[in-house]
């Protein structure tokens, strides 16, 4: 029996997909699909494919023609499975003519032909670009923008910028009649004035954390959210780094025994910003550094405490915020500033081992997990493009197409978020620190 192997990401299953299976599988008598995994993709600079992995794996499986799928996870894994499968023949489409003839060294290679006229980049740039608008004022937006660019099918259409007077909201209403969807990166404050404007113009919204400053008025936009069939998307970019989801993976899966601890610190000093702009340091890191608080050991903690150093008070603005959080079986706490330096690590504990994230950890693309024997200790290390950004407009996009499908950040972390800014606030379980 002559066994074939092939690979692809076929995204988007077209002709050209069908046609190169039916010549693989015409050059044996079983034929081995491998299909790339999101993670492997995105390690290769592809991460803009519009289905999931496992809905790539079923429309290959609804041809009829592979024998067997399988899926592709690293670099060097084609040879792993020519020896382990006993594949004869290995063959890719004429547009890899070259690339791996190495591989003659364990089996025959095949470049076959090409259909022309169709490739599912050409099917994703027909489809109609999302039209992105951007509302706020800030150095990231240029940063947002460039990354927007790396995904195919977001067009950054146009940018609104507030004045903080009454023509905002004939100005807002105007501006959103030329897009499909909003980026919100204003001061939180304003956060939920926009989202409400764009919720109700039939928008959908991606807005950086926290969506809202108070409990209601978050319930007030998921409820405006689900009645119109919109996306309202948290923008917390840490979320969408693959490192940083298979470590809330291997701490849940109990890699390092019960997890008792969740330390957590972001810090930043940010001087000659303007004070329309500005954020307070609970708003800017506040969100980032108790994702992995709320994920990893939920949201009923049992008792709360914020200490603060203001830097101004009256207008809200603190230059330094600790949080302790205690649960029934564990604790955890984060360091935020804006006017204080920290080491910017990532530590969970656990009874047999702890995740260790050297700063800055929120642009997560390595970590460890260590033990009491060194010799034990594991290391990670994955691709991180665009510091998560570019994977969070992918995510978005991806969610407006397909309708349902499950969100990085869960609206009982974005609700639990948004209550502690609404502690801050209300300077509810706070103590203030002195200036002396």
């Amino acid at each position: 029996m002559v066994k074939v192997i092939t690979y692809g990401t076929f995204d988007l299953l077209h002709y050209g997909h069908i046609r190169l299976l039916e010549r693989a599988k015409a050059l044996g008598d079983y034929l081995i699909v491998g299909v790339t995994s999101d993670d492997y993709d995105k390690s290769r600079g592809k991460i803009n494919n519009q289905q999931s992995l496992m809905e790539r794996i079923a429309a290959v499986r609804a041809t009829g023609l592979a024998d067997e799928i399988i899926v592709e996870e690293y670099d060097g894994q084609k040879i792993d499975d020519i020896r382990r499968f006993g594949a004869d023949v290995f063959t890719v489409g004429s547009d890899w003519t070259g690339k791996f003839d190495y591989l003659n060294e364990y089996c025959h290679v095949i470049y076959l032909p090409r259909t022309e006229g169709v490739s599912s980049t050409e099917l994703r740039t027909e489809r109609r670009k999302l039209r992105l608008g951007i509302v706020g004022f800030t150095t990231f937006l240029d940063k947002f923008v460039a990354e927007c660019e790396c995904v195919n099918g977001v067009d950054v259409a146009s940018r609104f910028e507030l004045s903080g007077t009454e023509a905002d909201q004939k100005a807002l209403e105007n501006f959103l009649e030329t897009v499909d969807a909003v980026y919100i990166v204003a001061p939180p404050e304003q956060h939920y004035f926009i989202a409400r404007t764009a919720l109700e113009k039939g928008r959908h919204v991606l807005c950086e954390s926290p969506i809202a400053t108070k409990e209601d008025e978050f319930g007030s936009l998921l409820a405006l959210a689900e009645q119109k069939g919109l996306v309202l998307m948290e923008g917390i970019k840490t979320a969408f780094s693959t490192a940083y989801e298979r470590l809330i993976l291997l701490a849940k899966s109990g890699k390092i025994g019960q997890i008792v601890s969740v330390d957590a610190t972001c810090t930043s000093i940010r001087k000659n910003t303007p004070v329309r702009a500005r954020w307070n340091s609970i708003s800017a890191w506040g969100p980032t550094a108790l994702l992995p608080i709320f994920q990893l050991l939920g949201t009923d903690y049992q008792a709360m405490m914020i200490s603060t150093r203001f830097l101004d008070e009256a207008a809200n603005l603190d230059a330094f915020t600790k949080i302790d959080f205690t649960y029934s079986n564990a604790v955890a706490s984060i360091k935020v500033a804006e006017g204080a330096k920290s080491e910017g690590n990532l530590i969970v504990s656990g009874t047999e081992g702890y995740i260790y994230v050297p700063a800055p950890w929120w642009k997560t693309d390595y970590f460890e997990l260590r033990y009491e024997n060194p010799k034990d200790n594991k290391r990670y290390f994955y691709q991180l493009d665009g510091e998560g950004i570019r994977y969070e407009i992918v995510a978005f996009a991806r969610s407006i197409n397909n309708p349902g499908e499950k969100s990085y950040i869960s609206e009982k972390v974005s609700l639990a978020i948004t209550k502690v800014m609404e502690n801050f606030d209300a300077r509810l379980h706070f103590t203030r620190l002195g200036d002396d």
